[in-house]
């Protein structure tokens, strides 16, 4: 099976180079990266219009929409049954997509998250603690659904890879969304297709503008609250109209 990796950047052009060259060799000459960047003001174009791979699809957006929108738009755009999501500044560990690939080819899960190490802006690894996803909890769904609510949020979108199948619930992306990542793991977790593995399959860069590390208002996770019954209503009904459903 084929392997899509989406991409969505943005003012990245300073990591960027490093996180596709340690994508790239895992990938075989059939598999391909789809870029969307979201109108960057620096050379992220052409870093990635550098490098000459053929593998490489670069999609740019007419406005700047957001990471949201630039991941459901990749993901749209992916030719192949194997999706693999990344961040624009962190680094693949050898062996990825080889593990990563080999659970999904099973045929028993839909979507597979895993654990990341961490380094700092110079490569460098890092102490860090976030709290990533745990094997003994891949069947757990309710417990992993309430995760998502409590805002324990163990799912990041740059340490999962799901079979394109997924993408009949989990697209189009809802405008209201402000995580694609657990929005995607809400509705695996839902389909009771899930599943956790302990292991660390690339390298988190922790710098003062990464997206999907912030601190949050109370304000920001009250409304995060109200998302989440919103976005599980919508993944329900869309599970029910498709064809993963069974009763």
């Amino acid at each position: 099976m084929r392997i899509s990796v989406c991409i969505a950047t943005y003012n990245g052009e300073k990591f960027l180079l490093e996180q596709l060259e340690s994508i790239l060799y895992q990938l075989s000459a059939d598999d391909e990266v789809i870029v969307v960047d979201d109108c960057s003001k620096d050379r992220t174009i052409e870093v990635l219009k550098s490098i000459k791979d053929d593998r490489i699809k670069i999609f740019i957006n007419d406005t700047n929409r957001g990471h949201v929108y630039s991941f459901g738009r990749s993901i749209s755009l992916a030719n192949h049954d194997v999706i693999f999501m990344a961040d624009q500044d962190d680094v693949w560990i050898a062996g990825r997509v080889e593990l990563m690939k080999k659970e999904l080819l099973s045929g028993k899960r839909l979507l597979v998250s895993s654990n990341s190490g961490f380094m700092d802006v110079n490569g460098n690894p890092l102490e860090y603690y976030l709290d990533g996803v745990h094997s003994v909890d891949s069947d757990n769904y309710l417990k992993n659904i309430l995760a998502i609510f409590t805002g324990k949020t163990n799912y990041y979108g740059c340490a999962m890879a799901f079979s394109k199948r997924l993408i009949e619930v989990i697209l189009p992306i809802p405008e209201y969304v402000e995580s694609h990542d657990l929005w995607i793991a809400m509705a695996a977790n839902l389909l009771k297709s899930n599943v956790h593995l302990d292991e660390e399959t690339f390298n988190r860069r922790i710098h003062g503008n990464n997206a999907s590390i912030v601190n949050r208002s109370l304000f920001a996770k009250l409304r995060s609250r109200w998302i989440f019954a919103k976005s599980l209503f919508e993944i329900s009904v869309r599970i029910r109209r498709s064809k993963l459903f069974v009763d």
